[in-house]
């Protein structure tokens, strides 16, 4: 008799010594494997506040995130969020989500193996991050908990401000585009080898 079992595996395994050996003021580190589920809600809506409540947060407004929590809610589009938890089995939160919400009007997907998380920190992030993004982190503009749907080098990302000045944040990714990136930040650092720009 054959067991199969499901086996969750990183785009990004094979790039974890490149990423390691980054200069200074750049760290890279990928949280593999997240709790991705995608939260389709009528925003102020019964089910909207069923969600809030059973996760005990409040669903952020436009182009932010609520990060502080077990589960982090980034904000994706009028009516989308993107509930983001630590690595275990997503059936577990659907299922405590579709309870709360009942009979009301919302979706709950899983789409864990969509992304994988980069999470950027140090003092050149954000100047590494220019050389490929449009946006602009300055903190006045982008500050901490903003959550961005943008491209970086021309790859589709959603970036959130987890520092001040964006000395730290969290680049998902689909699947598909991350050895790409990966292979982009490590030439986009390479000037800054000797922590010189």
């Amino acid at each position: 008799m054959t067991v199969e079992t499901s086996t969750r595996f990183s785009p990004l395994a094979a790039w974890q010594d490149p990423l390691a050996q980054l200069p200074t003021g750049v760290q890279v580190r990928e949280l593999p494997c997240l709790t991705q589920l995608t939260l389709r809600v009528e925003p102020g809506s019964t089910a909207a506040k069923a969600v809030e409540a059973a996760l005990d947060i409040t669903l952020p407004g436009p182009v932010s995130a609520e990060m502080s929590g077990d589960v982090k809610a980034l904000w994706m589009g009028p009516d989308e969020w993107l509930l983001v938890a630590p690595d275990g089995p997503a059936d577990d939160l659907i299922g405590r989500l579709r309870a709360a919400i009942g009979d009301e009007f919302a979706t709950v997907t899983d789409v864990s193996a969509q992304r994988t998380t980069l999470a950027l920190s140090g003092h050149l992030v954000r100047t590494v991050l220019a050389q490929g993004c449009a946006v602009d982190l300055d903190p006045r503009v982008t500050p901490v908990d903003s959550c961005l749907n943008t491209l970086l080098a021309q790859a589709p990302v959603t970036l959130v401000v987890r520092g001040e000045a964006a000395s730290s944040v969290w680049l998902l990714v689909r699947s598909s585009y991350a050895s790409y990136l990966a292979t982009w930040l490590v030439d986009a650092c390479t000037e800054y080898r000797d922590g010189l720009g």
